[in-house]
């Protein structure tokens, strides 16, 4: 399928690292040609626009067990912590999250992040969050001031057995869909608000990472990690139906695009010391959900 792909690479200036690592000074923030910065956060894993506004929220990692969730004012390539720091007093609903166990407010690493509109300026953001227990911690956004506050309102401890909950997507009727990291051999599961997790069937894969699905909650696409492909799978469909469309690197990151397409933005190899690290430099690629 790499013909009708439409695919684009670019270099890492143009899609990752408009973020920093670390806390640079102004004078590395300056823009590079139509490349502009946004310095001061760490280590940003996942990126979510906020629809209809200018803010995008990224998670961040300090340490495995620890990082901030962070607002990005993309007017002014800005950005600031929003938790733990500046958020509001957790107020858990035990109605919707009965199954979990309490506030876990600053001892977890943010990772993967998806969105839910609940109504105008208020919303409902799941957060991976790895630590002390690896787990969906669930937070009410507000946008209605000048700056988006989050309080916890939740969370959604992960199946049993998997290894390591990466990424999430919203699909209808408060279910929520999740990608289980394994090389070994992952799948993808649901959370149903009244029946909670069950695996999808035909999504077991090795390596599932990123993750985005339909509108109407029909499909899932899926970052193919170790098969370098964005990996299309039908939802509640029989037979079920897997189509992949080859990208030629490790697929990290999707998201939905602008234009309707799915961005994916993955790297070569890691950078782990055992190899050079500008061979692990990251491609972006778009592809067109309907032909791929």
């Amino acid at each position: 399928r790499g013909d009708s792909m439409s695919r684009y690479i670019f270099s890492c200036s143009l899609f990752l690292s408009l973020f920093s690592v670390n806390a640079f000074t102004a004078e590395t923030c300056e823009a590079n040609g139509e490349v502009q910065f946004i310095c001061g956060l760490i280590n940003p894993e996942d990126l979510y626009q906020i629809p209809g506004t200018p803010w995008v929220i990224a998670s961040g990692r300090v340490s495995d067990v620890d990082g901030p969730i962070y607002a990005v004012d993309i007017r002014d390539y800005s950005s600031r912590v929003i938790f733990p720091e500046n958020a509001s007093v957790p107020e858990h609903d035990t109605t919707t999250y009965k199954d979990c166990p309490g506030p876990n407010t600053s001892t977890f690493q943010p990772h993967g992040l998806t969105l839910r509109q609940i109504s105008g300026d208020m919303h409902t953001l799941y957060v991976v969050g790895h630590g002390e227990r690896e787990a969906i911690e669930v937070f009410n956004l507000d946008v209605r001031e000048d700056v988006p506050s989050l309080k916890w309102v939740g969370c959604i401890v992960a199946p049993e057995g998997t290894r390591r909950i990466n990424s999430i997507t919203a699909l209808p009727n408060g279910t929520i869909g999740a990608t289980n990291f394994d090389t070994a051999g992952g799948e993808l599961w649901e959370w149903h608000p009244a029946a909670g997790w069950e695996e999808v069937p035909g999504s077991q894969m090795p390596g599932p990472n990123g993750l985005v699905s339909s509108a109407d909650g029909e499909w899932f696409y899926i970052g193919g990690w170790s098969d370098q492909a964005l990996v299309r799978l039908s939802r509640g469909k029989v037979p079920i139906q897997i189509d992949t469309a080859p990208v030629g690197f490790n697929v990290d990151n999707v998201r939905w695009g602008a234009d309707g397409n799915i961005v994916v933005a993955g790297h070569v190899t890691r950078c782990d010391g055992s190899t050079s690290c500008e061979l692990a430099v990251a491609r972006v690629a778009k592809v067109n959900p309907t032909n791929l």
